[in-house]
């Protein structure tokens, strides 16, 4: 009988251990991710939506999530809450799926662990941050034409909307023109053999929320 209850106790503690913490089993509509911060190292850069990032604001990066997604974010620890709007592209390192601005961190008491799982709700999209493509018909005689997303006096902004991009498209690339004494850094995607083309990626790019001009590839 010892020996069976002994047994018993063995079960009981490897289905204990094998089952999820109730705090988080997903809701309807509710799922749980990876998150970190990002703070004053980026504290008024270009963010990929071409917003300035604010660290005291109420903001998130996300690898694909169209820009103006909005979010509920929950520290499961003690069910603080805060909405945020996805306006940049992050994180970049492996294993995190968002990157909380610092204001957003505080305040559910998240500045401190740094990483760790929370729980998100999409409450919609505010879709002022989805633009419209300008019509620039003088580039439609060029030979080949490419889609910019960006242009920076900052070498390490145009490489870090780069590396945005890559999280979804490929040939992404930066090239480099100095204008009236200043160099810039032009960040660029693809290369297309006319106008129409051009536009159905340019298109799907300011619908994402990002800024897009379409000229003659260099």
């Amino acid at each position: 009988m010892k020996r069976l209850a002994v047994i018993i106790g063995l079960v009981f503690l490897s289905s204990c251990a094998s089952t999820p913490p109730r705090d988080y089993e997903p809701e309807p509509g509710a799922r749980y991710i990876t998150a970190s911060w990002y703070g004053k190292d980026f504290h008024g850069r270009p963010t990929s939506s071409g917003e300035r990032y604010d660290m005291y604001g109420f903001t998130a990066a996300h690898k694909t999530m169209k820009f103006g997604t909005r979010l509920r974010v929950t520290n499961p620890a003690n069910d603080k809450s805060v909405d945020v709007t996805v306006n940049d592209r992050g994180p970049f390192i492996w294993g995190r799926d968002l990157d909380l601005s610092y204001g957003a961190a505080r305040q559910i008491g998240f500045a401190e662990i740094g990483v760790g799982k929370v729980k998100i709700e999409d409450l919609g999209r505010n879709m002022l941050y989805a633009k419209r493509v300008p019509f620039e018909p003088s580039v439609t005689v060029a030979t080949a034409l490419t889609v910019q997303v960006g242009s920076f006096i900052e070498e390490s902004n145009a490489l870090r909307l780069k590396k945005g991009l890559e999280f979804e498209y490929n040939d992404v690339f930066v090239t480099a023109v100095s204008l009236n004494g200043k160099k810039y850094h032009r960040v660029r995607i693809g290369e297309f053999s006319t106008y129409d083309s051009a536009y159905v990626f340019a298109r799907k790019l300011a619908d994402e929320g990002y800024s897009t001009l379409i000229m003659a590839k260099d």
